[in-house]
């Protein structure tokens, strides 16, 4: 029988994917924009790229999906895919509103 996988473990999974999804956009920006945070994200806005900004932020979850199934905590590694999912979703849906 299979085993129902903790909610907490699932929720702690999550939670990192979107730290790191907000980690990768802000080290992105830094990296790569000559401007301050607050003018590159609004830039990214006005110009239609703020998706395309979100889903480079959302590589540093690859990163925490597979090390947490390298040590074995298969429930947190679905809390960090589900919040790729979330981005996901909110790229669609600035792709769809044409922000």
């Amino acid at each position: 029988m299979l085993k129902k996988p903790p909610f907490k473990e699932i929720f702690i999974g999550f939670t990192v994917g979107i730290l790191a999804n907000g980690f990768g956009l802000l080290g992105y920006i830094l990296l790569f924009s000559p401007y301050r945070i607050e003018t590159s994200l609004k830039l990214a806005r006005e110009t239609g790229q703020l998706g395309s900004v979100v889903g480079l932020g959302a590589l540093l979850n690859l990163a925490a999906f597979f090390g947490f199934l390298k040590i074995k905590r298969e429930a947190r590694a679905r809390g960090v895919l589900l919040a790729t999912i979330l981005a996901a979703l909110f790229i669609l849906f600035l792709k769809l509103i044409g922000a």
